[in-house]
Parts: structure tokens; sequence; C-alpha cells
């Protein structure tokens, strides 16, 4: 993702009609051909294959909640999100040494969904004036803004630390939604361009799900199962994701 989506990095017959000889058509005026629209270039900043899939889905949403990340220095050192109170909307995240902003869609899932929603219920964040910053400044770690905006009202909070529970899982939360979309982003990316860098990647993700750093794992179970029949990738890729995957289902039941 945080990210880079991606990804960096983790997320996807037809049939022939015969054609029937026609009779022999009489003369008919000549019809000047229409000329066929140009097609549309590609954006620098659209995942390969996915500019018009990106265009329909964040045409459909009104953002409610938004995230925004910032830490200059770090490998990602901007991170912004907005979705709306079904989870879709869109992120987006500035790597170093790239000059403008990536995007990805975002769908998240209903468990992610619910988790956010009884946060800011505890909180009764539009209705709160507390002050959820930690009295120690922690901006060398970076800066995250929360806000929300509901029935025509609108709150925002900047955090570096807090020690707030329901604050702190908002921070915590955001932060695992975009390990996800960088992660996958950078994935995608990875088995286009430099597939043997794979294994790395995989055990990168492996790692975040040590450490509990991706939020709802079994949401990545669509994308995981498509890298593992990618014959694009190493063998010792593929089996370490089909590992990850059986995983994932075990922890389900």
């Amino acid at each position: 993702m945080l990210v880079c989506v991606a990804a960096i990095a983790m997320p996807l017959s037809a049939q022939v009609k015969k054609t029937q000889r026609p009779a022999k058509p009489t003369a008919a005026p000549a019809v000047s051909p229409t000329p066929e629209p140009t097609p549309e270039k590609q954006k620098k900043n659209e995942r390969p294959g996915n500019g018009s899939n990106a265009t329909s889905q964040t045409a459909t949403y009104v953002p409610t909640h938004f995230y925004e990340f910032e830490r200059p220095g770090f490998l990602t050192s901007r991170i912004l999100i907005e979705h709306d109170d079904n989870g879709k909307g869109k992120i987006s995240f500035l790597k170093k040494d790239f000059d403008e902003l990536m995007s990805d869609p975002l769908q998240l899932s209903a468990a992610t969904v619910e988790g956010i929603e009884k946060a800011f219920e505890r909180l009764t964040f539009l209705d709160s004036t507390e002050d959820y910053q930690y009295e120690k400044d922690y901006s060398h770690l970076g800066i995250s803004t929360i806000k929300l905006r509901r029935g025509g009202r609108e709150r925002s909070i900047k955090i570096s630390w807090t020690t707030n529970a329901d604050a702190k899982f908002l921070m915590d939360e955001y932060r695992r939604i975009s390990n996800e979309y960088v992660w996958k982003f950078d994935m995608v990316v990875t088995r286009e361009n430099q597939p043997l860098e794979s294994p790395r990647m995989i055990e990168g993700l492996d790692s975040y799900f040590r450490r509990g750093e991706i939020s709802d794992p079994p949401h990545m179970l669509p994308f995981l199962q498509e890298l593992s029949e990618d014959e694009r990738l190493p063998l010792i890729a593929r089996n370490h994701v089909k590992r990850l995957i059986k995983q994932i289902e075990k922890s389900k039941k």
C-alpha cells in the first residue's frame, strides 16, 4: 500500500456468432467512413490496466471518512484515504523519489467498516471537543489527520500520538489499511516488471500478517489466490502465497 499500492505489490470466453452470408446487395450510395476516436492515453499515476476501472469506481461514492498521514523522509511519505459509509473510496500515496501521488480504488471489508464506525461512536466524535493528542509532541513519527463528515456536520483532528484507545485504534486501523493497499500496488508492479523480486515482497506481507499490520487478512484472499496461480512468479513465491492462504483460511474457522 502505505501506500503504493497496492501492492504497493497484494491486489485480478467470449462466444463468437457465426455471421450469415448476406444476399448480394444492390448498389447503395457511398457513405463516408466515420473516424474512430483516438484511444485515451493511460495516466502516469494509474496502475497498468486499471485506468477505466478506477474511474468508474471513484465516481460512484460520496466520501464521509477521511484520513491523511504525513511524514517526510518515509518510504511512503504521504497517504490519503477517503471512503463512504460502506467503505468504498480511494487511496492515494506519495512514494519516495516520485513527484506525483499514486491512486487506487479502495473497498474496505464489512469487518473493517464496522470497527471504524464503532470507534467513532464510542468517541462521540462529532459532538466531542476532546483533544486526543498526547501532551508530548511525537511529530517525528508522522502526523495523522482524521476527519468525519456526516449530516452537514464535520470534525477533524490531528494527532501524532495518543493514549485514547479509540483514537489510537483509528490511527492504527487506517495505517493497517494503507499497508494492504500500498503492498498490493507494489506487488502488481513487481509481478509485471520484476517478478524475481516477488519472494521478497511475499515475505514482507508475511511479516505484516505476523505483526497484525493488515486490517482484515481474509479481505486479501482473492488477490492472494490470483498470485498463487500466476506463473510469472517464481515457484518459491507461489508456494509461500499458498501457505499464507491456508493460514488465513484456518484462522477464519
